[in-house]
């Protein structure tokens, strides 16, 4: 089967198949839950998490009426070879599932935002483990977005987006495994790689290099930018701007063998925006899908 991205519509849940290079989109999955936002294709089942069902304010418009607090989050899963919807992590066991990844070994890792944590469980359901918890009180600033894993460096990275548009967005890093004798609460081992960031949402490791799409305020935000993964104890270097001008820049998908990176935002679309050290170096960003609803995860699929 040729190659494709499992893209999630929010309203109504739905996950897309989105052919490459022609764009063409069908459903795979009709009913997703609740405000589906992370997306990830493991030996043929297709992982996604849900925000819930917000509390709405009809008092406040948009996106910032709309209360996640409520703990009604999950992690889904379904067999693109046939079979039943499952609940890898019920509706009700965690808060708002965000960017969901997997370490290629039976594991699946995502941001819970308001739940203000890193988590992560078997592919069975089993083994639910925190892995990031950060203060009730840190509020905003300790909400946590987007993940990503390194698992030949046993490295995990997380986005703390902060405010809306406020420039106040980090890139962290930990180990993939609590340090001995510590807790999800207080780890010894958190790194801040990236601080003053407009607003970053999802993370994408290819080889030595970190991706990351960035909803926040023009010019820096609403980009694609990437930079090397930085060595143990150092900060990171200032980013590389590889695309700008998305309309609220979320999910994010690598092919580093074909040189092409993928970039869906709420307003939509998704871009194919070429990587200027691959093999599809020098040509032009393009978009490959516009449709009338918002996108958010993002990931690759044959």
């Amino acid at each position: 089967m040729a190659k494709a991205l499992l893209a999630l519509q929010v309203v109504p849940g739905t996950v897309l198949r989105v052919g490459l290079p022609d764009g063409h989109v069908h459903t795979v999955v009709e009913d997703t839950g609740a405000a589906p936002d992370g997306i990830v294709l493991e030996s043929g089942v297709v992982y996604w998490t849900t925000m819930g069902t917000p509390t709405i304010d009809p008092d406040t418009p948009g996106e910032t009426g709309q209360d996640f607090s409520r703990r009604n989050g999950g992690v889904h899963a379904l067999s693109l070879g046939g079979g039943p919807l499952r609940d890898v992590v019920a509706i009700g066991r965690m808060t708002t599932g965000k960017q969901l990844t997997s370490d290629g070994a039976g594991r699946l890792y995502w941001g819970d935002r308001e739940g203000h944590r890193v988590s992560r469980v078997a592919v069975d359901g089993s083994g639910l483990t925190d892995l990031v918890v950060n203060p009730t009180e840190d509020g905003i600033m300790g909400e946590c977005v987007g993940v990503a894993v390194d698992p030949v460096r046993k490295h995990l990275y997380w986005t703390q987006k902060g405010p809306s548009k406020g420039g106040k967005g980090r890139i962290l890093r930990a180990g993939l495994e609590i340090p001995a004798g510590e807790s999800a609460e207080n780890r010894s081992d958190t790194e801040v790689l990236w601080s003053g960031l407009p607003e970053p949402i999802d993370l994408h490791i290819d080889g030595d290099w970190l991706y990351w799409t960035d909803r926040g305020a023009a010019p820096l935000g609403n980009t694609l930018n990437r930079a090397p993964l930085p060595a143990v104890g150092a900060v990171g270097q200032p980013a590389e701007v590889l695309a700008e001008g998305f309309a609220e820049a979320i999910g994010l998908a690598v092919d580093g063998e074909a040189g092409m990176a993928y970039v869906s935002d709420l307003g939509g679309h998704i871009r194919a925006v070429p990587l200027p050290d691959g093999p599809a170096a020098g040509q032009e960003s393009h978009e490959l899908i516009a449709l009338p609803v918002p996108l958010t995860g993002l990931c690759l699929a044959q």
